[in-house]
């Protein structure tokens, strides 16, 4: 897979395949096209075919191939018991692969899709229904506890850092959400953020705590420096790079040498902002308000949070049981 300087549209070498990907990068952000480009460049390398020859028989086998074990079959992920790649990762490379076929029924390149949709049950007496292909396991997000919050904090070594690190676990912002900041967007009048370039393309205000807001003014006033021409809020201090926006990577890097120095076994950024929503709702805030605070298109995405916060599940269970044992009572 090449990618053009400047962060352009990837090529794979094939028209078909990079003519569908100059397509998707006119509907979708960076990372989905390179996503996109990765899953099908791991799909034909596997299959050896052209797009238009390829079968069902084919996409059988690559998931067959997907499942094999990666480091041994004594090795198995303790989260759903596999050995070979998570059922997650599939389905996401077979929904790009889908992608592409429908793309190519549109162009009349071929005459239907070879990804099987799913398979048909054996009750003949009920509305036929499909079986996926790949189930997906429904796991719970993991969480920090406040003291592995704290002990993170302490590890960090700049307010640039502390700051970052604050606005996915009390703002709840994605990784991407706090290094597209821009200084326009921070209003520390209102306490607010304004997060411009959210999942999807979508839009949205969130509150964040004024603890915050005092890490931020110490980085922009103490760290920060004045010459850089970017207008991105978290930037690189030291180094070739000094002044240029802060990548990924090295959010990643800065991350997880805190959670070494913290003593944390395992920690991501996404964990950070799973903890700063179940920690929300243990406190009461409602789950709508969470939904809009995390910038979530379906309710169904924040509900996660429900089970995650144990004292709203204990506080549920101990209430209905009350009523139940009132019932009992109140019985001849």
């Amino acid at each position: 897979m090449v990618r053009p300087p400047g962060g352009g549209v990837p090529r794979l070498g094939h028209r078909l395949l990079d003519e569908y990907l100059e397509m998707v990068s006119a509907r979708a952000r960076a990372n989905t096209v390179l996503a996109t480009a990765f899953d099908l460049k791991v799909f034909f390398s596997v299959v050896g075919k052209s797009p238009e020859d390829v079968v069902g028989e084919d996409v059988l086998s690559f998931i067959k191939e997907q499942r094999q074990p990666r480091r041994g079959a004594e090795v198995v992920r303790i989260e759903d018991g596999e050995a070979g790649l998570s059922a997650r990762t599939i389905k996401r490379r077979l929904a790009s692969v889908t992608g592409l076929f429908e793309y190519l029924i549109v162009r009349g390149v071929i005459a239907r899709n070879p990804v099987p949709q799913g398979l048909s049950t054996r009750t003949p007496s009920r509305a036929v229904r499909g079986v996926p292909l790949i189930r997906t396991p429904r796991t719970l997000p993991r969480v920090i506890d406040p003291d592995e919050a704290d002990a993170l904090m302490r590890a960090l070594r700049t307010h640039r850092d502390r700051a970052m690190v604050q606005a996915m676990l009390l703002g709840g912002l994605r990784r991407c959400e706090v290094l597209g900041l821009r200084l326009v967007d921070v209003h520390p009048g209102e306490k607010r953020l304004f997060v411009a370039e959210g999942k999807g393309g979508h839009q949205r205000i969130v509150p964040v705590s004024p603890r915050f807001f005092t890490t931020l003014t110490s980085y922009l006033e103490l760290e920060r420096p004045d010459t850089t021409s970017t207008d991105h809020v978290f930037i690189v201090l030291k180094g070739q790079r000094r002044g240029r926006p802060l990548s990924a990577a090295g959010l990643d890097e800065i991350v997880a040498g805190a959670r070494r120095r913290a003593g944390i076994d395992h920690l991501t950024c996404h964990q950070l902002r799973h903890t700063c929503f179940t920690r929300l709702r243990e406190a009461g805030m409602a789950l709508e308000a969470i939904q809009a605070q995390a910038g979530h298109r379906s309710i169904e995405s924040t509900r996660v949070y429900l089970h995650l916060a144990n004292d709203w599940l204990a506080g549920e269970y101990r209430r209905a049981v009350e009523a139940i044992d009132a019932q009992a009572m109140q019985a001849p």
